[in-house]
């Protein structure tokens, strides 16, 4: 039962300027240093990125999804973590130290657009929000476009076919479990960083009377398992867009799920061979469908050992 009396709790101090709400600056924690994926060590370690010419470990992109969490509920309010959707393209990486910026400009009709910029002015993301589920999004144009073009040779996602589908039962975050080698950390290590704390994630006195899961931990709750098992090893990925939407949400700490993923697009471009992968997740007990995630996995040719022409 929605509480319409509990108020949201961002300490969030935004500024709003004609439709864009802007942020404060903000420097998020790495927090995937110890990632690894079959015993090796991941691009958020220092050594690794360093051997693929990037400036530093980059922080994963989610991170920087709890800056927009509190724009989309000035916005929108308690439909924000009901139906709220952020569909973003990954532009630039960042590393621990460096500040975020993130804003959301209001389109009207219950959608809007989100960028995030470093303290010069780099670009971090851009994309779409909305809270009316028959808008379109930004990954799904870019994700169309991508069908419509010949993957070519491949030789690392080779294994990979679209329509490949995994499920895993009782999938969950609680508050105090790691979650595993991908995610090495608990949702109270998470909640001790998060660039936005809110009481909502801790306590039930929220809307909804139980504690929720955050937009960035949603692909946590959908990829624990780092991407699917036919990608050759050893290589090393990162993120290149994500979508996360609650469909009838919110998503709720310590509830079990259902998750299903289908390959939807195979591709590549000059630096990484990448895939795209739809989740659905559906409550466990009574089969709601609570959220989905569209997640673009970008795997470095460089990083595979004898790749042609690296």
């Amino acid at each position: 039962m929605v509480n319409e009396a509990a108020e949201m709790t961002f300490a969030t101090e935004i500024i709003r300027r004609g439709s864009t709400l802007t942020g404060p600056a903000r420097s998020p924690v790495q927090m995937l240093a110890e990632q690894s994926n079959d015993g090796a060590a991941s691009v958020h370690d220092d050594e690794v990125a360093a051997k693929l010419g990037l400036a530093g470990a980059p922080i994963e992109g989610p991170t920087h999804f709890s800056q927009i969490d509190p724009l989309g509920f000035g916005l929108w309010g308690n439909a924000w973590f009901e139906t709220g959707c952020i569909s973003s393209h990954f532009r630039t990486m960042v590393v621990e130290g460096e500040s975020v910026v993130a804003s959301l400009t209001d389109l009207g009709d219950g959608r809007g657009e989100i960028a995030a910029a470093k303290g010069d002015g780099t670009p971090v993301l851009t994309g779409s929000a909305s809270v009316d589920p028959a808008a379109p999004t930004a990954l799904r144009v870019r994700m169309a476009e991508m069908q419509q073009r010949d993957p070519g040779e491949l030789h690392i996602i080779d294994q990979l076919s679209v329509g490949d589908r995994s499920v895993r039962e009782g999938q969950r975050i609680d508050m105090t479990t790691w979650n595993g080698h991908g995610y090495p950390f608990s949702l109270r290590q998470k909640l001790d960083h998060i660039t936005e704390s809110s009481s909502w994630y801790e306590s039930g006195d929220n809307p909804w009377g139980r504690p929720i899961i955050p937009f960035e931990m949603f692909s946590v709750l959908t990829n624990k398992q780092l991407g699917m098992k036919k990608v050759r090893r050893p290589a090393n990925g990162l993120f290149v867009d994500l979508e996360v939407a609650a469909v009838d949400g919110p998503l709720f700490v310590d509830q079990a799920y259902v998750v299903e993923t289908e390959i939807l697009c195979i591709g590549q471009s000059r630096r990484v061979e990448s895939y795209w992968t739809e989740s659905t997740v559906v409550e466990e007990d009574s089969g709601r469908h609570a959220a989905t995630v569209l997640l673009h996995q970008g795997v470095f040719k460089a990083s595979f050992p004898g790749y042609p022409g690296h």
